[in-house]
């Protein structure tokens, strides 16, 4: 289980709505342990190249993963995982995004439809990196 406030949730969206028609992404910032419980939020731009392709990528620049690392780390967090949406699409973990995450890391996507949020899930990438599993969110 996920936990994380309205507020966040809701400044999850603002961020994901304001980035589309492209993929929209940021870092979520908690406490380490077993459990994940959302404390922050760093919103990063979408770094993808070639641009025309933000509609269905998204990337995270170099000195963006320091700097959120660094921003984690002065707030007495740790980065836990990440968010991102999928704009006009389901909220569903690609292919894409299995080859590109990480285990033990939770991963909310949030599908936006003509620019509004309309659903947000967890997941969380197998060790053996065969398949994500669905988390639960409790807002809290």
């Amino acid at each position: 289980m996920v936990t994380i406030s309205q507020k966040l949730l809701d400044e999850i969206h603002q961020h994901l709505e304001e980035a589309y028609p492209e993929e929209g992404v940021g870092f979520l910032f908690g406490e380490e342990g077993n459990e994940v419980n959302i404390k922050a939020l760093h919103p990063v731009p979408n770094a993808w190249q070639p641009e025309g392709e933000r509609v269905r990528r998204y990337d995270v620049a170099p000195q963006d993963i320091m700097a959120a690392d660094d921003k984690a780390e002065q707030m007495g967090l740790v980065i836990v995982g990440a968010y991102h949406s999928h704009p006009d699409h389901p909220n569903e973990p690609s292919e894409t995004d299995r080859e590109r995450a990480h285990p033990f890391f939770v991963y909310f996507i949030t599908s936006v439809e003509k620019g509004k949020a309309v659903s947000t899930r967890a997941w969380r990438l197998l060790e053996d990196r065969s398949e994500f599993i669905e988390e639960e969110i409790k807002i809290v």
